[in-house]
């Protein structure tokens, strides 16, 4: 399925819900690609999971913002990778640095940045811990496991949708 032909069906999904978060952020390695960019070449050329582009370009058709929170010993590597995918302009936000430091931490930096609570975002990871740290802040998050697609979207937005109008997350503001 093309890039386009997944954009559709995104803004399909995206019109079944009438709760939609503010802001959708992304890890990057094994979440919207399938490997980790340390482990690569700022020379070769990065591919996508197969749906990540055409959810992305739905999202922000929809007029939701995107983000990414990735943890990477190897910044300027993941950067350039953006570059390449032609997705660097796509995210209002990119903390993207030291392995050693938390999601939490970017997920501090995002809501400065952009101004957007906790509750009205949704984010997307591949590794446990994260999803379980940050979603203690009041985030929406969503465990991928093999990248994020339509089917995660889907999840994503059904979840989002019911954290947003249960009482005990309007405490994360």
């Amino acid at each position: 399925m093309g890039d386009e032909r997944v954009k559709e069906e995104a803004l399909q999904i995206l019109g079944l819900f009438q709760v939609l978060p503010r802001l959708v952020v992304f890890d990057l390695d094994y979440t919207l690609w399938p490997f980790y960019c340390e482990c690569r070449s700022k020379r070769e050329m990065p591919v996508l999971y197969p749906h990540a582009k055409g959810i992305v370009h739905a999202l922000k058709a929809k007029g939701i913002d995107v983000a990414i929170a990735s943890r990477s010993p190897t910044p300027d590597i993941a950067k350039a990778f953006l570059n390449k995918l032609d997705l660097q302009s796509m995210f209002v936000a990119q903390e993207i640095f030291s392995s050693w430091t938390h999601k939490t931490e970017h997920f501090e930096r995002i809501r400065r940045r952009t101004g957007v609570h906790y509750k009205s975002m949704l984010f997307f990871d591949d590794e446990y811990r994260n999803i379980e740290a940050v979603s203690k802040m009041g985030v929406t998050c969503i465990l991928v496991d093999n990248g994020v697609n339509l089917e995660m979207l889907r999840l994503g937005l059904r979840n989002f949708a019911h954290n947003f109008s249960s009482p005990k997350t309007k405490q994360s503001e």
